[in-house]
C-alpha cells in the first residue's frame, strides 16, 4: 500500500503542465459561435474539424475526415475516421457532421460563420462514416469551410437555446484536450484526452491564466509562470535581460493580422467619401510603426495577406498630406468653426491599441479633427459597442487568412446582426466582384478577382488599414518539439514535451 501511494505521488510530481495566458475570459467555448480570440484559441484544443491545413499552409489534409474526394465540381464526399470518441466516450459519426451543419444554418444560432455555408444545397450522411456535401454552384472555399469545429449531436440536440446553452462553458469535443475546470477571471484548465485518435498528448495539462493586465502577464512570463506568450516590441527591446534569453527562445514573423480604424458607415458624417479620405491622409502610418512597434512591423495597404496571390501590390500606402486632407474636409463642410468630431472606441485587451488610439487622436488634431477616446474591457466592448454597432469608429484588428473570404467582412449581405461587416460597408461593385470570385474554381481567376476586390475596398476607405505588426513569440526552452511554420508555432503540439 505504501509503495502504491509513493508511486501515485511520483506520477503526480512528474505530470507536465503548459502554462499560457488569456487576456480576457472566453465568451463561449462553442466553435460555432466563438468569435473572440480567447474563446477561439481555447476551443481549438477541444474540438476538431473535418479538414485542416498541413504544415506548409498550402495543402488541405484530413482531420476528423480520413480522406475526401471531389465527385464533381459541386460534390465532395468525406470518409470519416473510425473509432473517434467524444470526450464523454460516445462515438463520433456522420450524424454529428450533419447536425453541426444544421445548427450553423439554424436561425436560432447567431454566428458570422453561417455565411460560409450559404452555397451548400445539401449535406447527407450516407452511412456512419461517410458524408456527402452538394453545393449549389462551384465554390472557391468548398473545402476550407469544413475547418469549422464539429459539435456533438447527442449533447446539443436536446438544447432549445444554443446561444445560452451550458455547453458553451462546459464543452464536449473530440480534441486532444478536454475542459477540466473553468474559473472566470482566474484560470481555465485543460487535461490531455487519453483517447485522442492520434495519440494522447505528451503534455498532461494546459492552464490558461486569465490576466487582463498586460504588465502582470509580462511579469508572470519573466518569472517563468507562463511558458509561451507574445511580447510587444517595447518589452522585447528594452525590458528583457540575458537570463530571460537564456530561458526563452524567440521567433519573430510578420503576423497574419492587421490593425484598422473602422468607421460606422451608417452615420451621416462617415458616408461622405471625402471625409474618409481626409482622415486617411492625416495619418502617418510609419510613425505608428516606429512609435508603437519600434520598427517591428509594416504598413498595411489592404485586406489580404502580403505575399498571397490575392495581394495587390499596385495599391500603395497613403502618404500623409495635411494640406489635401484639410481641403477635403473643407469641401465636406468642416473647418475650424465647424470641426469634425467623433469617438474612437477600443479595448484594453490588446496592450498596444489604447496607445495607438492616442497617437491617432494627436495626428488627426493636425487637421482640426476632434477625437475622443473610449477604452473598455474586452467583453464589455464586445457586448455594448461592437455587437450592437454603437460606435463612431472602432480601433480593432482582423486576422489575415491564407485563403481569404471577403464575403464575411465586405459583402453587403454580411451587414446583419452577428455578421462580421461591422462597419456597414455596402458597395455594388465590390459585391459583384466577390460573387464572381466565389463562383470560380480557377485559382488564377480567383487571385485576379481578389486583387480587384483589394483595390475596390481600399479605394472606398471603409476602414483605414494601418499596420501589420510583427509577431514576437517567446517560448520556454524547457519545451521540446516546437516546429515553427507559416501557421505559427503550434504545429504538432501534441508531440511537445516539457522538462
Amino acid at each position: 500500500m505504501k509503495f502504491l501511494l509513493l508511486f501515485i505521488q511520483s506520477v503526480w510530481l512528474i505530470a507536465s503542465t503548459l502554462h499560457l495566458s488569456a487576456s480576457s475570459n472566453p465568451a463561449r467555448l462553442n466553435p460555432l459561435i466563438a468569435t473572440d480570440s480567447a474563446s477561439s484559441s481555447i476551443a481549438n484544443f477541444i474540438f476538431n474539424s473535418l479538414v485542416k491545413y498541413d504544415e506548409s499552409g498550402q495543402n488541405i489534409v484530413g482531420d476528423l475526415a480520413e480522406s475526401y474526394r471531389f465527385l464533381s465540381p459541386t460534390v465532395i464526399e468525406f470518409k470519416l475516421r473510425q473509432g473517434v470518441k467524444w470526450h464523454d466516450g460516445k462515438p463520433f459519426s456522420a450524424s454529428d457532421v450533419l447536425f453541426t451543419y444544421q445548427l450553423i444554418k439554424s436561425p436560432k444560432t447567431i454566428t458570422p460563420y453561417a455565411s460560409d455555408f450559404r452555397v451548400i444545397k445539401a449535406v447527407t450522411a450516407l452511412d456512419e462514416h461517410t458524408v456527402r456535401v452538394i453545393y449549389e454552384k462551384p465554390y472557391f472555399k468548398a473545402l476550407e469551410i469544413w475547418m469549422m469545429g464539429i459539435v456533438p449531436r447527442h449533447v446539443l440536440s436536446r438544447e432549445s437555446d444554443i446561444m445560452g446553452s451550458r455547453f458553451n462553458t462546459a464543452p464536449i469535443g473530440t480534441g486532444p484536450y478536454k475542459l477540466k475546470n473553468l474559473e472566470f477571471s482566474k484560470q481555465i484548465v485543460l487535461e490531455a484526452n487519453p483517447n485522442y485518435f492520434e495519440h494522447r498528448p505528451k503534455i498532461d495539462k494546459i492552464v490558461f491564466h486569465v490576466i487582463n493586465d498586460p504588465m502582470t502577464r509580462f511579469l508572470m512570463l519573466k518569472s517563468g509562470q507562463i511558458d509561451i506568450d507574445g511580447l510587444d516590441p517595447m518589452q522585447y527591446e528594452r525590458q528583457l535581460d540575458k537570463t530571460f534569453h537564456h530561458n526563452f527562445a524567440t521567433l519573430e514573423l510578420p503576423s497574419h493580422s492587421y490593425t484598422y480604424l473602422g468607421f460606422n458607415l451608417r452615420l451621416q458624417k462617415f458616408k461622405d467619401p471625402r471625409v474618409r479620405e481626409a482622415l486617411s491622409l492625416a495619418i502617418d502610418r510609419k510613425a505608428l510603426i516606429d512609435l508603437l512597434f519600434l520598427h517591428h512591423g509594416n504598413i498595411c495597404t489592404g485586406p489580404f495577406l502580403p505575399g498571397s496571390k490575392g495581394f495587390n501590390d499596385q495599391v500603395k500606402a497613403p502618404i500623409r498630406n495635411l494640406v489635401k486632407a484639410k481641403r477635403l474636409l473643407k469641401a465636406a463642410g468642416y473647418d475650424a468653426n465647424h470641426p469634425l468630431s467623433f469617438e474612437i472606441a477600443t479595448s484594453n485587451s490588446n496592450a498596444i491599441r489604447p496607445y495607438a488610439a492616442e497617437i491617432l487622436q494627436r495626428q488627426l488634431l493636425d487637421i482640426g479633427v476632434i477625437v475622443t477616446l473610449r477604452v473598455m474591457e474586452w467583453q464589455a466592448f464586445l457586448n455594448t459597442v461592437v455587437s450592437p454597432r454603437k460606435f463612431d469608429a472602432v480601433l480593432l484588428g482582423w486576422s489575415l487568412s491564407l485563403t481569404p473570404d471577403p464575403y464575411a467582412l465586405w459583402h453587403s449581405d454580411s451587414d446583419v446582426p452577428g455578421g462580421f461587416n461591422l462597419v456597414g460597408y455596402h458597395s455594388k461593385r465590390t459585391d459583384r466582384l466577390i460573387e464572381k470570385m466565389e463562383s470560380s474554381t480557377d485559382p488564377e481567376k480567383i487571385a485576379a478577382l481578389q486583387r480587384e476586390i483589394f483595390e475596390s475596398i481600399t479605394r472606398d476607405n471603409p476602414y483605414l488599414f494601418l499596420v501589420i505588426p510583427n509577431e514576437i513569440n517567446v517560448y520556454s526552452r524547457s519545451i521540446s518539439g516546437i516546429k515553427p511554420t507559416i501557421n505559427g508555432i503550434w504545429e504538432d503540439y501534441i508531440d511537445w514535451e516539457k522538462k
